[in-house]
């Protein structure tokens, strides 16, 4: 396996939330998550972690954590415009890694994140994200669930909330259990970028796909870029979207301890 290469992680931070108020500032065991998830990206080697966020609130938690907060707009459409702000804001060159960590990932592996970083390194598409077998019927057939495919490159060739790849003898006789050797992947959703695509990403047009899934990785390839895909090394728990999500994290961290 080749050395992980410098990189940065930049964390966008949103206070507002619909279904869970204030998300990054909720404390799982007596700590911000926004924390948690600055501690996991320092924990795997990042040269510089930065937290982009549009409240005072945050930034004030984060004192003393090791880490620079970004100030930006209120009105960002993605978590990955925001990140083209603060790459401007920072002036980071054009070919540095940012590997974009969700601010609701507070128990992100470290050497999943280092894989991002490393797979873009190795590829010349200016994107890069990981994912994740399929072992379940059930998985494959929620639609919460992103699948993707991969062409031979390792890029991705779509993701989708349908079943996808659609294995149509199989399927037509029995959707209960995952006919063998059908390469299904879950996709996981953190990203490595070069940062001087950042900039072109926020001037792209959304696109039908990306608005009809609801996923703004397709506006990437629909605007003709790859990205490179990696299977994780690590799992990743589920990130935090609830209030029911933030109960089993705590639950999840006191078992770990």
């Amino acid at each position: 396996m080749s050395a992980v290469p410098p990189f940065i992680v930049a964390i966008p931070a949103r206070y507002a939330s619909t279904r869970l108020p204030a998300k990054p500032l909720r404390e799982i065991a007596g700590v911000p998550m926004v924390v948690r998830v600055a501690q996991r990206a320092l924990q795997a080697g990042a040269t510089n972690v930065v937290v982009a966020t549009d409240d005072v609130r945050i930034a004030d938690a984060l004192v003393g954590q090791g880490v620079e907060v970004c100030m930006t707009r209120t009105d960002h459409a993605s978590g990955s415009d925001r990140l083209a702000e603060c790459a401007a804001l920072c002036g980071w060159a054009a070919d540095a890694i940012v590997v974009n960590l969700q601010g609701d990932e507070p128990f992100a592996p470290a050497a999943g994140i280092r894989e991002v970083a490393r797979a873009l390194a190795e590829d010349d598409a200016p994107v890069a994200t990981l994912a994740t077998p399929i072992a379940e019927a059930h998985e494959l057939f929620d639609p919460n669930v992103v699948k993707l495919v991969r062409g031979a490159n390792g890029r991705a060739l779509y993701f989708s909330r349908a079943p996808l790849p659609w294995v149509r003898d199989a399927f037509a006789e029995n959707r209960e259990a995952l006919p063998a050797g059908v390469p299904f992947l879950r996709h996981i959703g953190i990203y490595a970028y070069r940062a001087g695509f950042l900039a072109q990403y926020a001037r792209l047009a959304r696109t039908p796909l990306e608005q009809a899934e609801s996923l703004e990785q397709l506006r990437v390839l629909e605007h003709g870029h790859a990205i490179a895909v990696r299977l994780t090394p690590e799992p990743f728990p589920p990130g935090i979207d609830t209030e029911a999500d933030l109960l089993r994290a705590g639950q999840w961290l006191q078992a770990q301890r």
